[in-house]
């Protein structure tokens, strides 16, 4: 009967699945859609992402390859996927719920950071990532602070990686053939933004973006253009400024040194990253530091998130737009 009630309506035979989820606040917006919490009859909260199909008109294998991976990848540090579904309008894809915030945010929220909570931290992130480059040839193209989101607010919960939207599958062999844009400007490779191929390293680079961030609390580079950012790359390598710094241990800034390296072919890679001093304490001649790293964290963080939220509120406001005009779905929100 529902099959039949789907094709009277005009909608695809997944529209049925629709039915099992009340959807509720908006989490947060996208590049082709915005990303609500929803929940199911016996209370069970997830995410789901809604992709207005016209944002990605002659793009739709983006969509099934975004899916095709979500099904592909299972590892604790990685957003799981639960369920997709399509109407004539939109793609919806319904992914775990993180719940216990943003990377720096929580780190803010914090009493103490140490370099030793910083290499805990970024072990699981690239962990995560070496199972994906390794074991599934998956460059994910987009890390950055506002991808890893932690699956709960306890305390030890795990840090996971979301937002599969523009990863890519390598084929067997080839890690530099993808050269479409992709990324967040401040976290993109060189070659990215040079518009070479690209692959793994990309990836690496990002990660070492992050680490830099979370030791220091401002970006490595600067730049407000594409060519300032490879003035500033290839100017020579990454400056480490004595004020934010002095705390951190040489082999901290030799690891994050090695990711940073332009050519991509002499950057570090996922495997040697987990096998560095930094994050092998078996490899390590010495105990890591246990400074307080907070306050230069939350004095470079909290200015830069001010002109993100600034940012994000106003495409926020524009995808919401776009929504309610297509909202022949009736995807309004529950209230608690």
């Amino acid at each position: 009967m529902k099959r039949v009630v789907g094709k009277l309506s005009g909608q695809p035979e997944s529209y049925q699945r629709r039915h099992k989820y009340a959807f509720g606040k908006t989490l947060g917006a996208g590049t082709f859609g915005v990303v609500k919490e929803c929940m199911t009859s016996d209370k069970k909260k997830y995410a789901v992402k809604i992709v207005l199909k016209k944002t990605v008109r002659g793009r739709e294998q983006m969509v099934i390859d975004e899916l095709s991976m979500l099904q592909a990848v299972h590892h604790p540090n990685i957003i799981s996927l639960i369920d997709w579904f399509e109407s004539r309008d939109k793609y919806y894809i319904v992914t775990q719920l993180a719940t216990g915030g943003e990377l720096f945010d929580r780190i803010c929220s914090k009493g103490k950071f140490t370099e030793v909570d910083a290499a805990d931290t970024m072990r699981e992130v690239i962990q995560a990532v070496a199972y994906l480059h390794n074991e599934k040839n998956i460059v994910h193209r987009d890390l950055k602070p506002e991808n890893l989101l932690y699956l709960t607010p306890d305390e030890k919960s795990p840090i996971m990686i979301a937002d599969f939207g523009i990863a890519a599958v390598l084929a067997p062999g080839d890690d530099d053939s993808l050269t479409t844009m992709a990324g967040s400007f401040g976290y993109a490779a060189p070659e990215i933004i040079r518009r070479q191929g690209h692959g793994k390293p990309c990836d690496v680079w990002s990660l070492g973006v992050i680490t830099y961030t979370l030791l220091s609390g401002y970006l490595p580079y600067n730049s407000q253009t594409e060519s300032e950012f490879l003035f500033e790359v290839e100017a020579g390598p990454v400056t480490f400024h004595e004020k934010y710094w002095t705390a951190v241990s040489p082999i901290a800034k030799d690891f994050v040194s090695s990711a940073l390296q332009d050519d991509p072919k002499k950057r570090i890679t996922c495997s040697e990253m987990l096998a560095h001093p930094w994050l092998n304490q078996s490899a390590r001649t010495k105990a890591l530091p246990h400074e307080d790293l907070l306050p230069n964290i939350r004095e470079g963080f909290n200015a830069r998130k001010k002109l993100q939220k600034a940012f994000e509120a106003v495409r926020l406001a524009n995808k919401l737009k776009m929504l309610s005009l297509a909202d022949e779905d009736n995807d309004s929100e529950f209230s608690e």
